[in-house]
């Protein structure tokens, strides 16, 4: 029987540079197992009895060396089908906004970083679910939006 996993976590970097949103988007290795060579978000897994925010916030600093000025839960979860242990893996979601200027100290397992319009962005990521969490992300959060006051952590 398949079961549900919620052991990941994914986490949006946005910044503004001239009064316009920037995403921040990471290029896995290409010697990866697991997907290499795709653009994505930071991601992650939640590891023992650790809450998915503090997993998001452990992970962005990780994989970026960054810091958020501003960190929201995203009213979205991604989901996604796993074959090999017939699991329905959900992922929280959350957006982080950074500092003009600020750039990221990668982690091993990317190669590259871009920071990117939101049309661009959206157009580099693979998965529709990131594609959907971007657009959630740059009209509640990013535009400012009630969802943005209601969903900020810090």
């Amino acid at each position: 029987m398949s079961y549900i996993a919620c052991t990941l976590i994914e986490v949006c970097v946005f910044k503004f540079e001239d009064d316009r949103p920037m995403y921040l988007l990471l290029k896995r290795r290409k010697d990866e197992n697991l997907y290499p060579g795709i653009w994505q978000y930071v991601t992650g897994s939640i590891e023992g009895k650790e809450k998915a925010v503090d997993a998001a916030l452990r992970e962005l600093q990780e994989e970026t060396g960054l810091v958020p000025q501003h960190f929201w839960v995203v009213p979205f979860v991604n989901s996604f089908y796993d074959p090999n242990y017939d699991s329905l893996n959900l992922m929280s979601v959350f957006a982080a906004q950074v500092q003009p200027g600020d750039s990221p100290i990668l982690s091993s397992e990317h190669e590259k970083f871009i920071w990117l319009p939101f049309d661009e962005a959206r157009r580099k990521l693979v998965w529709p679910g990131q594609c959907e969490g971007l657009r959630i992300i740059h009209e509640y959060i990013v535009r400012g939006e009630e969802a943005a006051k209601l969903n900020q952590i810090r």
